[in-house]
């Protein structure tokens, strides 16, 4: 016996009870074809007749929606979807009961991909204030996956009024989402305003500070990019590292090396990390030479593979043939080693990658993924 038929013997059921406690004496021949489709695995004709079977009153609308529910679980939206309409189509239905299978229906139109109808109904609900914060989280989701960010900054901020939640991170994201599309098609003024209203709604958004950054960057205006990344300190020093390469950059095309080396020492003592301490043994190397900088490294390594991997290149360029026998297979191994490792992990499901993402493939959260720490990462 199917699991399907395990799943409307309890329909089947309620149908004969709901029979015999209006006052017949007999079943209706019916509820017996019914039950004969059921056991022949017949169940589209069988979820018909009980259907016709169960007058849709205060004491039946609950057996509609579990068995709605129950069809959509299984992935079979298509059922879910002919119960709940046939549901919603009966004039007996009072306003609570009506709004809860909208409700259903519009779930079942989503797990179909049928956003456009899912949307209308969620939108009703809304309105009416019935379902309202649930109506109104699943519009959320339905823009966050149709990347409608205007449509979703809109939900999003009434969520806030009506839900007390504190989402105005999520509501900068929205924003630098906008950004880096208009960035896309070269719209860079409306792109500011975009940031603008991000760093609005969080302040201690870092995505926002990166593209505005890279906006600076863009105009050569590279006193403003500095004052931009600097401000990921603040914001969430964890992301340093993300900075790291384009204040260089932003440094030495004003002709400041010497200031960009301050601020990476300063980084370096106050929050230490490997990032800052390779980039000052670069600068060392190519100031006083090799042996300075593997001595820098020596000093400042702490259990990091990154570090480890920099000075064997450092050894290894020394024209000393035995040390470089002795060294270079472990040299190939630190190298395999920093391969495809990934340097970004999820901080909500532990989700790992090597390109960051602001809201995680994995757990759809925005915000949680973050450079790896420890022995292979900072």
């Amino acid at each position: 016996m199917s699991y399907l038929l395990w799943l409307l013997l309890p329909v089947a059921a309620a149908s004969g009870w709901l029979v015999a406690q209006r006052g017949k004496s007999f079943l209706s021949p019916d509820y017996f074809k019914g039950l004969n489709y059921l056991l022949n695995e017949e169940p589209d004709k069988a979820i018909d007749v009980f259907i016709k079977l169960i007058d849709v009153d205060s004491d039946t609308v609950e057996t509609h929606l579990a068995l709605g529910l129950l069809f959509r679980r299984r992935g079979e939206v298509n059922r879910a979807i002919r119960i709940h309409q046939n549901l919603i189509a009966r004039t007996t239905l009072n306003p609570q009961q009506r709004s809860l299978a909208l409700f259903e229906l519009a779930h079942d139109y989503r797990h179909a991909g049928l956003l456009d109808r899912a949307e209308d109904l969620f939108r009703e609900l809304a309105i009416s204030g019935t379902y309202q914060v649930l109506a109104l989280r699943q519009l959320l989701e339905i823009y966050q996956q149709e990347q409608d960010w205007n449509k979703a900054i809109s939900i999003a901020q009434q969520l806030v009024v009506l839900d007390h939640k504190q989402i105005h991170c999520v509501i900068a994201q929205y924003y630098c989402e906008l950004a880096e599309d208009y960035r896309q098609y070269g719209q860079n003024d409306v792109a500011q305003e975009a940031i603008k209203n991000a760093l609005k709604a969080d302040s201690n958004c870092v995505r926002a500070s990166l593209i505005e950054g890279q906006l600076a960057l863009e105009r050569e205006s590279r006193e403003e990019a500095i004052l931009a990344f600097q401000r990921v300190e603040r914001q969430d020093p964890d992301y340093l590292t993300e900075v790291i390469e384009p204040l260089q950059s932003c440094y030495e095309a004003i002709g400041q090396e010497d200031q960009f080396a301050r601020y990476l020492r300063f980084m370096l003592e106050r929050y230490g990390g490997i990032t800052p301490v390779l980039m000052l043994a670069k600068i060392i190397k190519a100031q006083e030479g090799e042996q300075q900088a593997a001595d820098f490294i020596v000093r400042h390594l702490h259990p990091s593979v990154r570090g480890l991997d920099y000075l064997l290149d450092l050894v290894l360029s020394d024209n000393a043939s035995i040390r470089r026998e002795h060294l270079l297979l472990l040299k190939d191994l630190t190298t395999q080693l920093l391969k495809n490792k990934p340097a970004y992990k999820c901080r909500h499901c532990g989700f790992t990658t090597r390109k960051l993402h602001w809201q995680c493939p994995s757990c759809q959260q925005w915000n949680t993924l973050k450079p790896i720490q420890g022995i292979d990462g900072e």
